[in-house]
Parts: structure tokens; C-alpha cells; sequence
């Protein structure tokens, strides 16, 4: 009978310390809440803007690239709202490993992928050059033909009766218009 009431103790002591911890949790929990649809707000406004103003200064380029933007943007930023609400509702450590841990990642991942990286940037240039265009017969290193497609990370070339491709960084750095399109 004893250990019967015993273990009753034990049980409603730990009920009580269970329900007492909870209850101090609400005010944290429900300030993460609030804190997570305001900073959600945030992030659709400045998305919203953010679309309207590539919208209004790349409006010619393919909607690809305003895309790849404006997503690039939406994953740093909910990145940093999913951070913030840990540190919010008190998991600082959490938020700062996982922080830690998405550099390092982040780290590893440009370095594996800075080639890709180094042609997007290059493909940017290249299809912002109004000298460097689909149609235009232009020399890259000892490879001469006409321009046919400038994609992001690659461009393609009619040379002879074949299609030459190379990555854009490659052709950014050396190439030299030889003869405009007269069409």
C-alpha cells in the first residue's frame, strides 16, 4: 500500500512540475507564433518588391532569370526567419549550430559547384552585352562561328555544319566579335 501511494506522489508531483513548465511556456510559444506571421509578412513584402523591381529592370531578360533571383532571395530569407523564431522561442544553441552548419554546407556547396557558379555570372554578362548577340560570328580562343543560343551557363555556336558548346566564363574572358549580323 505504501509504494502504492508512493509511486501516486511520484506521478502527480511529475503531472504538476509538467503542467507548471508548460504553462511558462506559453507566453514563448505564442511570442514565436507572433513573431513567425510577422516576420512571414516581411518576407512576402519584400518578395513582392523585389519581383516588381526585376520585373521593371530586367523586363526583356527570360523570366528564368527573375525567377532564380527572387528564390535565391526567398531561401536566405526564410533561412533567417526560421533561425530568428529558434532564437525566439529560446533554442539559441540550436539556431547558432544550425547557422554554423548551413556555412559550412554553404561553404562546401560553391566551392563543388563554383565552375556552374563562375558560368552563371558570365552568362549574365554575357546576356546583358548588347556587342554579343545570337546571330553575331564572333572568335573564342582558336574556335570561330556564329553565336546561336546564350543560355544561363552556356552558349551555342554554329561553326561549320556542327554545334559547338562552351561554358560561358570560358568565352566572357576571350571572345572577339569578328563580323556583325547584316540581317
Amino acid at each position: 500500500m505504501r509504494g502504492a501511494v508512493l509511486q501516486s506522489n511520484v506521478l502527480v508531483r511529475a503531472l504538476d512540475e509538467f503542467l507548471r513548465r508548460l504553462i511558462e511556456a506559453v507566453p514563448t510559444v505564442v511570442g514565436g507564433v507572433v513573431f513567425l506571421v510577422l516576420a512571414a509578412l516581411f518576407v512576402k513584402l519584400v518578395l513582392a518588391v523585389l519581383k516588381a523591381v526585376l520585373a521593371r529592370t530586367m523586363g526583356g531578360e527570360s523570366p528564368v532569370y527573375r525567377q532564380f533571383l527572387t528564390t535565391v532571395v526567398a531561401v536566405f530569407l526564410w533561412f533567417g526567419v526560421g533561425l530568428s523564431t529558434l532564437s525566439v522561442v529560446g533554442l539559441e544553441g540550436i539556431a547558432a549550430s544550425l547557422g554554423t552548419a548551413a556555412g559550412f554546407v554553404a561553404l562546401g556547396v560553391s566551392y563543388a559547384t563554383s565552375d556552374m557558379i563562375a558560368d552563371a555570372v558570365a552568362g549574365v554578362y554575357l546576356l546583358r552585352d548588347p556587342d554579343f548577340e545570337a546571330g553575331d560570328t564572333v572568335r573564342v580562343g582558336d574556335m570561330e562561328g556564329v553565336v546561336r543560343s546564350i543560355e544561363l551557363r552556356k552558349t551555342r555556336f554554329a561553326v561549320d555544319d556542327d554545334t559547338v558548346v562552351r561554358g560561358n566564363a570560358d568565352i566572357e574572358a576571350r571572345w572577339t566579335k569578328v563580323a556583325a549580323d547584316e540581317g
